[in-house]
């Protein structure tokens, strides 16, 4: 099998290179300037001869789609719609990263992958037009919905908190009503992988089992690294006035992606203690919370 994956430089990208790489898959990753998702004629240069495409690129700063609208439309609407066309034209299979925002969080129970999308922002309603746009342009594509994720290779939540620590605070404040499951990239793309040569179409989830909010996330965080001497306090999402509004709710059941490849996707406990034992950072916050 060979595999390209967009947006290559990205959190997730570069851990699917590095994963593909330890099996032994011949992968390469292709990211701006040399391949754009929003040009048709740009990815049909760009693309190599490959098997899989895993489209991961994507407008993925939230807030900001609130105000650049046109263009989180153009890369996470029409560029999935471009990418899926290329891909339909040359026979490739194509798996597109989405999200748990293009549902409402109302739910109050994980959501499968046939209930209705509404979603609450520009960031997912640009997403499930990508989405929609993917299925019209071919039947065999594979959309992988993802939520929370955090890895080695960009910011993510886990790298704030123990900023703040290093930095010496010792009250922390974070969000208490907000539910997710936090997936750790790396076994997101062990996942995807394991989705890559199989025949299914559709729609699947891919995210950590198990739910938390963000506050108990955080919590988790502290506990695993043996860190005492901070405190976290919840507090209301309303209460950071963002710009775009977030779903309550939005775990993602992952039982189809069990039943097609007979794998569990492990906890977001696993993925935190597996993240820790190679972030860097841990060992400055422990360090730091001692003084």
């Amino acid at each position: 099998m060979r595999l390209a994956y967009i947006g290559g430089n990205g959190m997730l990208g570069r851990d699917v290179l590095a994963a593909a790489a330890e099996r032994g898959i011949d992968a390469v990753g292709l990211d701006l300037p040399e391949l754009d998702i929003t040009n048709p004629d740009s990815i049909r240069a760009a693309l190599p001869e490959v098997d899989v495409v895993i489209n991961g690129a994507a407008f993925t700063r939230v807030d900001d789609a609130e105000r650049e609208i046109e263009m989180a439309r153009r890369i996470n609407a029409d560029g999935a719609g471009h990418v899926a066309t290329v891909c339909a034209e040359r026979g490739i299979r194509l798996l597109h990263i989405s999200t748990d925002y293009v549902f409402d969080g109302r739910k109050n129970a994980a959501y499968a992958e046939d209930d209705a999308a509404s979603p609450l922002s520009v960031y997912g309603m640009t997403k499930w037009q990508g989405e929609l746009l993917v299925r019209a342009a071919s039947t065999q594509a594979l959309i992988v919905r993802t939520q929370s994720l955090y890895g080695l290779n960009g910011r993510n939540f886990i790298k704030a908190i123990l900023n703040q620590v290093i930095q010496g605070k010792r009250t922390l404040t974070v969000v208490s009503d907000q539910v997710s499951s936090p997936t750790y990239t790396r076994h997101l793309a062990e996942a995807l992988l394991a989705l890559a040569p199989l025949a299914d179409a559709g729609v699947v989830h891919a995210a950590s089992r198990g739910s938390c909010s963000w506050f108990r996330f955080a919590e988790e965080i502290l506990a695993m690294c043996g860190i005492r001497s901070v405190q976290v306090s919840p507090m209301k999402s309303e209460e950071l006035k963002y710009p775009a509004p977030r779903p309550a709710y939005s775990v993602l059941a992952t039982d189809l992606y069990t039943q097609w490849t007979g794998a569990l996707m492990p906890t977001w406990q696993d993925g935190l203690r597996a993240y820790l034992r190679e972030e860097p950072m841990a060992v400055q916050a422990i360090e730091a919370s001692r003084r």
